[in-house]
């Protein structure tokens, strides 16, 4: 359900049509007689397992047993990461690993938009432009085959789309469009630069999400503008074209797949779709929370206050939310949406001591988790990373994965198995997480007694 403010959209309309280029048209794609190709490092076939999480995994057979047993099957992938701080509150991190293997593929759906959201506010710092900001206006035209415009967005207090909403509705309900227009106004060529230069060198992110579009479309991205409170042109970006050639992968899954109606019995081709490890993501996430814990090259360019923004609402609940009018619609957009471990795929009210600051995936049958969970209350604090592939009958696009059956219940059992371990770890330093503590648009919602 959307809230609509008229005036606001009226004015966003007369925008659109001052703002708008030709209509769509196929353009001529650059020919490159030596074509740059990227060659990144081929990941090292070698599973990590520590002794130390395979036996907590033992400790609960009902929970982990098929898990243990299907773990190459199911690309079982975690990473459990203990945090310990200093006297000055410095923190000390240790990880643990189980079936850990960067080169086993895994379709990473949505969990691909993390690091998007954070390159475009640091796409933002670097253009240095005044009175540009996530708060400005973004007007995204279409020039090319496959592309989208939009020139208001009903579901903010004023009708304006900005990266700030965006990034909202990504961090919160995970919104495909959402991630899409970030992906345009930054590009592949920029995206995967990037991550490349930052040490996340298997990184392959070449797609929008939840279009059908061609590589060659996918290639080519919007033109994009932004404006001030006045609509006086801040910045035009023309459209782009990445005409950058990717290291050639043999990525695929699955036994069989449906294509237009019709079972294929050989893997899906998995080659062209976005590529990122479990590792690096769970690595970004630290980055995020304690920017001083990995190498300086790896940081991201952005400002305490865009950390701060990213880190709310990654933790803010959808019942929590105004805008996007979430909230209005519990039964879409229930509390635990998008909170996988721990919560698995629970639909009741969430106790507020707790808060989860993550990013999910799902898709063809892979279910994915990159957590920062924290317990205001009891002073807890710990990473934990997990993706499964829910997929028995090896068919893709048949609609037919387990994740209600294996899926969900594993990453709620996994969340709660770590979650007990931390509740027993002594720890010398009790840390403060009052910096973790955001105001919501609504106030957090009591479990009550369950």
């Amino acid at each position: 359900m959307l809230l609509k403010n008229e005036v606001s959209i009226a004015i966003f309309i007369t925008v659109s049509v001052l703002c708008s280029c030709n209509p769509t048209k196929k353009l001529v794609t650059p020919v490159l007689n030596n074509p740059v190709i990227v060659t990144s490092p081929v990941p090292k076939d070698s599973t990590q397992t520590d002794a130390f999480l395979e036996d907590i995994l033992k400790q609960y057979p009902p929970y982990f047993d098929s898990i243990l047993q299907n773990r190459k099957d199911w690309n079982v992938q975690l990473i459990y990461t203990q945090v310990d701080r200093g006297a000055n509150g410095i923190a000390t991190l240790k990880n643990y690993y189980f079936n850990l293997n960067a080169a086993k593929y895994f379709y990473p759906a949505s969990t691909v938009k993390f690091p998007v959201s954070i390159l475009a506010l640091q796409k933002l710092n670097e253009l240095k432009i005044n009175g540009l900001d996530k708060n400005a206006a973004m007007i995204t035209e279409q020039a090319y085959s496959g592309q989208s415009a939009v020139y208001n967005d009903p579901t903010t207090p004023d009708g304006k789309p900005t990266i700030a909403h965006y990034i909202k509705k990504i961090l919160m309900v995970s919104d495909n469009d959402a991630y899409n227009r970030l992906y345009e106004f930054l590009g592949p060529e920029y995206i995967n630069d990037q991550l490349h230069k930052k040490g996340y060198g298997d990184v392959q992110l070449l797609n929008r999400l939840g279009i059908p579009l061609t590589g060659d479309e996918n290639r080519h991205t919007n033109p994009v503008k932004f404006l001030d409170n006045q609509n006086n042109l801040l910045y035009d970006q023309p459209l782009q074209y990445n005409a950058i050639e990717y290291l050639e992968r043999k990525d695929s899954l699955g036994k069989g797949f449906y294509r237009d109606g019709q079972l294929v019995n050989e893997p899906m081709d998995f080659s062209k779709k976005n590529r990122i490890s479990l590792e690096d993501l769970h690595t970004m996430l630290i980055s995020l929370v304690f920017p001083n814990k990995v190498p300086g090259a790896q940081r991201f360019n952005i400002t305490p206050a865009d950390r701060n923004f990213l880190l709310k609402y990654m933790s803010q609940l959808p019942t929590e939310s105004t805008y996007p009018p979430y909230s209005t619609d519990t039964s879409g957009y229930w509390p635990a949406y998008c909170k996988f471990l721990l919560f698995g795929s629970a639909k009741g009210e969430l106790p507020k001591n707790i808060r989860i600051f993550n990013k999910v995936g799902d898709a063809y049958g892979q279910l994915t988790d990159v957590a920062y969970i924290v317990d205001l209350d009891k002073k807890i604090e710990f990473f934990l990373s997990a993706t499964i592939y829910c997929n028995i009958n090896g068919i893709l696009n048949d609609d037919q994965y387990d994740y209600s059956t294996i899926g969900y219940p594993f990453m709620k059992h996994l969340g709660e198995v770590i979650y007990a371990h931390e509740l027993t770890r002594k720890r010398k330093i009790t840390p403060d997480l009052s910096a973790l503590i955001f105001e919501y648009d609504k106030p957090p919602v009591s479990r009550g007694g369950e």
